[in-house]
């Protein structure tokens, strides 16, 4: 079967955390589909469940340390690169939302605004969007005087002035302005 997977990745802009990428084969239909920041908080919730349900899925990561060795851009990659190769089916061709596109010797095309027109990319892009808000939920539990359950990790006024009281965690993007003075 020739199954096309949609990737899209979460956290690029953030100070801190990973960036998180997921890649989405559909199964069925599924109403409803957009933009992950363009869904509430509770669709986006619902819809992330329904495609888990309805679709082969993976996620992959790079890791703070990752970001800050090889820069946010190639650690975006790197994190689509694991999702396509964590799926457990294999596709026959990717589609990529954005401008850059990982190396693999798949075919992959990339789609500006995919996350808008692009069930399966709209799909990767919930389902990372509340894969990577449940992480930095649990990172607000280890450090709670960053407020990470508020921002995510974006840099916010509330983030910047806990980072400037408090100093920086072992979670933070050390590269990034804004975290380094």
């Amino acid at each position: 079967m020739n199954f096309i997977a949609g990737v899209d990745e979460v956290g690029r802009g953030c100070l801190a955390g990973p960036v998180i990428a997921a890649a989405v084969v559909l199964k069925t239909n599924i109403p409803g589909l957009a933009d992950s920041k363009k869904l509430s908080k509770k669709k986006r919730e619902e819809l992330s469940s329904t495609i888990m349900q309805n679709s082969y899925f993976s996620f992959g990561s790079a890791s703070v340390e990752e970001i800050d060795s090889i820069n946010i851009l190639q650690a975006s990659l790197l994190a689509m690169k694991r999702a396509i190769l964590n799926l457990s089916v294999e596709p026959g061709k990717i589609l990529v939302d954005g401008t850059h596109k990982p190396d693999l010797d798949i075919d992959t095309q990339t789609i500006i605004g995919g996350d808008s027109i692009v069930d399966e990319i709209s799909a990767a892009s919930i389902i990372a969007k509340v894969y990577r808000d449940n992480l930095m939920m649990q990172f607000d539990k280890k450090y709670p005087d960053f407020y990470f359950s508020s921002h995510k990790g974006y840099g916010t006024k509330l983030h910047k002035a806990a980072i400037k009281k408090h100093g920086i965690t072992p979670i933070h993007r050390k590269t990034f302005k804004g975290v380094i003075a």
